[in-house]
């Protein structure tokens, strides 16, 4: 699919969603994680159904994510993000910084946790000593899991347009399954935020209710993999301009 192709199924599958009375809201930062399964011939993807009682997204397929929170700030990583993800996370915002690119980054390992019960990073470092105190982190230390930001990829953002219920500056991550050091039950359930989970191939997860911009997202990804996975490949921004979408490499 070519950049106007994509680009004009944008502005078409967003058209719907309007809501003629909402505010403009001020985009809030968020970040999401999808986890890749190379293992066979036709990569699969891990993706989530929404609650149906959900405001936002009801019922749809996504990947985990969610906004940044305070402990996000200040968790202890092993790694490092790769520096041409980092000079991509810290393109085109107000105020960049190393600090609040490495908080994007955990908020998505984060929030997988919360909505999959999947922690992401290694264990080859023991439990993490300290970490933020009342989060979803101390997770990681009763495990032995350090979150490592070496194994992410900064595959995409995209900014939620005017007129709708929310709105979210969201970047989007990627890491191989072989990043999954723990796993705990009874994250996902029919009164979770996630009421399933299905390990999907990209043709398979086209087939599924999706937000227009995880559709989108599901095809640069496909792309990404057919050049190599490298983290030197430009990251598409898709934001709204004069009413219509605008792809821009980061």
């Amino acid at each position: 699919m070519t950049e106007a192709q994509i680009l004009t199924r944008m502005d078409t599958l967003v058209a719907g969603e309007r809501r003629a009375n909402a505010p403009t809201l001020r985009p809030v930062d968020a970040a999401t994680l999808i986890i890749i399964d190379r293992r066979t011939r036709h990569p699969k993807v891990l993706m989530g159904r929404r609650h149906d009682g959900h405001k936002f997204m009801p019922g749809k397929f996504v990947f985990p994510g969610g906004r940044i929170e305070a402990g996000d700030r200040s968790m202890t990583v092993a790694g490092a993000l790769h520096p041409r993800a980092e000079q991509a996370l810290m393109a085109r915002v107000t105020r960049p910084s190393i600090q609040r690119s490495r908080a994007l980054a955990l908020a998505a390992i984060r929030e997988t946790f919360e909505e999959t019960g999947l922690l992401l990073g290694t264990k080859d470092y023991g439990s993490p000593e300290s970490v933020p105190a009342g989060t979803p982190w101390e997770a990681f230390r009763e495990h032995g899991v350090f979150p490592d930001l070496e194994t992410l990829h900064f595959v995409g953002r995209a900014i939620t347009p005017p007129k709708r219920v929310k709105r979210f500056d969201t970047r989007f991550f990627a890491v191989d399954r072989s990043a999954i050091a723990h796993e705990i039950e009874g994250a996902v359930g029919p009164e979770s935020e996630l009421v399933e989970l299905a390990w999907v191939t990209v043709a398979e997860a086209r087939k599924l209710d999706l937000p227009a911009i995880t559709g989108v997202l599901l095809g640069e990804l496909e792309a990404r993999i057919a050049a190599g996975f490298a983290p030197q490949i430009p990251v598409p921004f898709f934001y709204q301009k004069r009413g219509h979408f605008v792809r821009e490499l980061l």
